[in-house]
């Protein structure tokens, strides 16, 4: 198998592969809880580790328009082209612990991962080919909810725009923190492609860790006197209703086919 040669052949030279020291540097620098938080010098490395990853370093294959929809390795000649505009979301694992996750997302055209958080976490996020549209959030703090008013209404927590753009392969490394940066965002697949995340500390229930999806309202659709908003920036704000987890998201698992890590 050509990984298997790859792998024999880092042994020889001594060398590690890029995912090896992305790894070697997270299980230096992060912890379960996130504290002590990482040096700023520590996490400019780890997003320049991150900047130079490309597809082939994680076992994947650039796709196009006319490939596999979001596939890679992941069983391409298998599947017709009608086929092709149906299938899910592939979520590849590569490594989790209790301080960190990494893991790539390969999404088909106009595949969406709905709006959710982060809560407590920084996450890296690496787009290694095509083009995804990010928009992503922040509370606004102190928090302003307005409640429900009839049966079947949410209540709603006011949120500010953070990111509202297209990002297209090579480009460098975002990251997302608790307070700031987007934590909540959703992704729409402008054309394949595949993101790379490191997300730290790793969502966990039990420590509170819990992924919340969604749904954004425009401001003008609930009415919130006291909401710090100046005329002609509403645009920038939005309302958050707190969603079960949504039955259209459609993703299966794949399997990692990039070197091996060395634990």
């Amino acid at each position: 198998m050509v990984f298997s040669s790859f792998r024999r052949y880092l042994s020889m030279k001594g060398e590690s592969s890029k995912v090896q020291t992305l790894y070697d540097h997270c299980k230096t620098i992060l912890s379960p809880t996130g504290a002590p938080p990482p040096s700023f010098q520590a996490l400019q490395k780890l997003s320049s580790i991150l900047d130079s990853i490309q597809p082939a370093d994680v076992g994947l294959k650039e796709e196009t328009a006319d490939d596999d929809r979001g596939h890679g390795f992941f069983g391409a000649n298998l599947l017709n082209r009608v086929d092709r505009w149906a299938q899910p979301i592939t979520y590849v694992d590569i490594h989790e612990c209790d301080s960190f996750t990494m893991c790539i997302f390969c999404f088909p055209t106009s595949s969406v991962i709905p709006l959710h958080d982060h809560p407590g976490m920084t996450v890296f996020s690496k787009l290694l080919y095509g083009s995804l549209h990010v928009k992503a959030y922040d509370w606004v703090e102190p928090p302003c909810i307005v409640e429900s008013k009839g049966p079947g209404f949410s209540q709603v927590r006011l949120a500010k725009l953070a990111v509202d753009k297209v990002l297209n392969a090579p480009c460098e490394t975002s990251v997302l923190y608790p307070k700031h940066g987007g934590n909540l965002h959703c992704f729409t697949a402008v054309t394949p492609c595949a993101m790379l995340d490191v997300l730290t500390p790793p969502y966990s229930e039990d420590e509170g860790r819990k992924c919340t999806f969604y749904h954004d309202y425009p401001y003008s659709a609930f009415s919130a006197g006291s909401a710090p908003i100046c005329d002609g920036e509403e645009e920038e704000y939005a309302w958050l209703a707190e969603l079960e987890s949504p039955s259209d998201l459609y993703m299966r698992q794949g399997v990692y086919a990039g070197p091996a890590i060395q634990i």
